[in-house]
């Protein structure tokens, strides 16, 4: 077999391994398969490659554009998908495993670019929340942007998810706005450094935006400013050390942590050993245990049971992980392979033994060599299952994490001391509770939220369309408080602004208009050249307005809607019974017979450039209108955003206002215009 060279790539070029290179073995074989590290690496030229060259670039587009790299990027990825599941079998990793790590980091990437495309602006400035009004007039107004941080996004990722660990890290960061540094963890660095070639050739990025260290950082961290920021996934120990380094402090470099994590299961009150939660609980902690040999961060290390039900579930779970097949991932009918590297075994034998000190070994034994398929059994390792009889005094079961197919179960008395043991662990990235009762689910998120990045409830209702305990999603924020790291990755758009600097804006509406490219309230409008209606997408402005002529609503108006639709609220019918409602000086029209009029004073009938009505956002009625009344309509065009080449999304800003100019009704008025 020819040993593969795990190169580096800096400031646009494939650099080898050097003298010194870090041999890698296979964790099947034993035997080295691989290389990285050991060149001289110019950390200043990668930063400024990215600083200058990416980041530029990056910031040139927008958000849809950088959301269409995106999704580019993923199908790329997706139809060169073969190649890397090759490769990571000699991670230990089955087949299964690598649905995780690699499709799971495309469809990441999918999200992401689903999310820039549908909740992020068709701009380069991110509006994070409303409008503040700051004067009475509304001549002065406050605002919060984001923009691109102007720096590097230096991405130190863990060993267990060589795909998947780089791509959700990475798709928040370039839809940002931000060139990223990726540095892999070198036993499984082969396999995340064949996945930037593919990004690489595809020919999508910019120059730049990309760039990847197989080996060691040497003095990058040295060199880190205050736009620049760290996204870093492994142990404590390391996160401690690279965090405080004085550089990184000195400059306020962001740095995000995402680190070890007693990941706790528990087991509901109401949940016995015949209801289908109680195989559900079974088989989430199965899998938990048993996928990447347990090498993952969201792994459930602690099992959390009522007394009563614990040696049902160690039965059980026994049971079924005498079902799991440990051995060659590439062999028929293995669910579980090896962990990474013969030193990782150790480590994880060396913590298993620890937390025998305090718990029972009930299930498997670390002296097990039988696999499946011709292997060398230095990597491999059988699940373990320990039971703590006394976790309230036990320390090491809640402190001591082995990153492998190990987990302790501990009984409990009532559902506040399974919080309480939850808790001690200090902080984690999910706990997940297997409960029917609505009530336990609320006392465990309101005791134990504060402890857990993500709370995961399932039960029979959900069951079949749940993730699973151990799946972060993009959608969802990925972090935990305390021994977690207290970071916070993924989320959505929430992940996105990580990566971006918050800004609060004074000044007036055409300030902010110009500032954030929506059109606010009390800003200059536009006089069009034509009925805005009978105007294509690319035609219309910001700002470019429509005043309506006015109209008187009647009695008869307001009968007639009520007879017709059915709305014979009192309100609308019944004078003596209006005038006694604090709200109403007499019979009112309705809501949406004001709507319905604003409508027909704005709508252009003919055919044309507006090809739907697709919704109305922020409705709000503030001043009742009595029949003799009239109203007016002011329509404005917010905010314009991209969807296909054939047609975009036009957000109107419409008021209604009676005869003595006073504001009657607000809304936002959605239309899809064609180019």
């Amino acid at each position: 077999m020819t040993l593969m060279k795990v190169s580096s790539f800096a400031a646009g070029q494939w650099i080898a391994p050097g003298a010194g290179a870090r041999p890698i073995a296979s964790a099947i074989t034993g035997a080295q398969i691989a290389e990285a590290g050991g060149a001289a690496l110019d950390m200043q030229s990668m930063i400024d490659y990215a600083r200058d060259t990416g980041g530029p670039a990056l910031r040139a587009m927008g958000f849809h554009d950088r959301a269409k790299m995106l999704k580019a990027l993923a199908v790329h990825l997706g139809e060169h998908k073969q190649m890397l599941y090759d490769l990571s079998f000699d991670t230990g990793a089955t087949q299964s495993d690598h649905m995780i790590d690699i499709d799971g980091g495309i469809g990441t990437m999918f999200v992401f670019a689903s999310k820039g495309r549908r909740e992020m602006p068709d701009g380069q400035v991110y509006i994070d929340g409303e409008i503040e009004q700051l004067s009475r007039n509304g001549t002065f107004l406050g605002m919060h942007i984001a923009t691109p941080l102007q720096g590097v996004a230096v991405h130190i990722n863990a060993f267990n998810f060589p795909v998947w660990g780089m791509l959700e890290k990475l798709a928040p960061t370039l839809l940002a706005g931000v060139p990223a540094i990726v540095k892999p963890a070198t036993a499984t660095s082969y396999v995340t450094e064949a996945a930037v070639r593919i990004l690489l050739d595809s020919g999508i990025l910019p120059h730049g935006a990309l760039q990847l260290i197989s080996g060691g950082t040497g003095d990058l961290l040295d060199r880190l400013g205050p736009q620049d920021i760290v996204s870093f996934t492994g142990s404590a120990q390391t996160a401690s050390m690279l965090r405080s380094n004085p550089n990184i402090l000195r400059n306020s470099v962001r740095f995000v942590a995402e680190q070890d994590s007693l990941n706790a299961s528990i087991l509901g009150p109401d949940v016995t050993p015949d209801t289908p939660e109680f195989d559900l609980f079974i088989k989430e902690v199965q899998r938990e245990m048993t996928t990447k040999a347990g090498q993952k961060c969201t792994a459930i290390r602690r099992i959390i049971a009522p007394d009563a039900q614990v040696q049902n579930v160690i039965e059980a779970l026994s049971a079924s992980l005498d079902k799991t097949v440990v051995g060659d991932p590439r062999a028929d009918g293995v669910r579980m392979g090896a962990l990474v590297s013969a030193s990782q075994k150790a480590d994880v034998l060396e913590k298993a033994t620890a937390i025998g000190t305090e718990s029972k070994l009930v299930y498997g034994n670390p002296d097990d060599t039988d696999f499946a398929g011709d292997v060398d059994p230095g990597a491999f390792v059988k699940p373990m299952l320990f039971h703590c009889e006394n976790p309230d005094t036990a320390t090491i079961v809640h402190e001591c994490e082995a990153f492998g197919p190990v987990s302790t179960i501990m009984g409990y008395r009532d559902i506040a001391h399974a919080i309480e043991l939850a808790n001690k662990g200090d902080g984690s990235l999910v706990a997940s509770v297997i409960t029917g009762s609505g009530d336990v689910a609320r006392e465990v998120a309101m005791g134990a939220g504060a402890f857990h990045g993500r709370l995961y409830f399932n039960n029979a209702t959900s069951m079949k369309e749940s993730t699973g305990h151990g799946s972060p999603l993009p959608h969802m924020v990925h972090g935990g408080p305390g021994r977690a790291g207290g970071g916070e990755e993924m989320g959505g758009v929430r992940g996105v602004l990580h990566y971006m600097q918050r800004t609060a804006i004074q000044g007036s509406p055409d300030i902010l208009t110009a500032i954030g490219g929506r059109w606010v309230p009390g800003a200059t409008e536009i006089d069009g050249p034509a009925h805005p209606f009978t105007r294509k997408f690319g035609e219309l402005s910001i700002g470019e307005t429509l005043h309506t002529k006015s109209r008187e609503i009647t009695l008869d108006d307001i009968e007639h809607f009520a007879n017709f639709t059915g709305d014979t609220f009192y309100a609308h019918m019944d004078s003596a019974a209006a005038k006694r409602n604090p709200f109403f000086p007499d019979r009112v029209a309705h809501g949406y017979l004001l709507l319905s009029f604003a409508a027909g004073l704005f709508v252009e009938p003919n055919e044309g450039p507006v090809l739907a009505n697709t919704g109305l956002d922020n409705l709000r009625f503030m001043k009742p209108v009595e029949a003799g009344h009239s109203m007016k309509v002011r329509l404005t065009v917010k905010a314009k955003t991209r969807r296909t080449d054939e047609y975009g999304e036009v957000r109107w800003h419409v008021t209604l206002t009676n005869q003595d100019d006073e504001l009657v009704a607000e809304y936002e008025l959605l239309t899809m215009n064609a180019y």
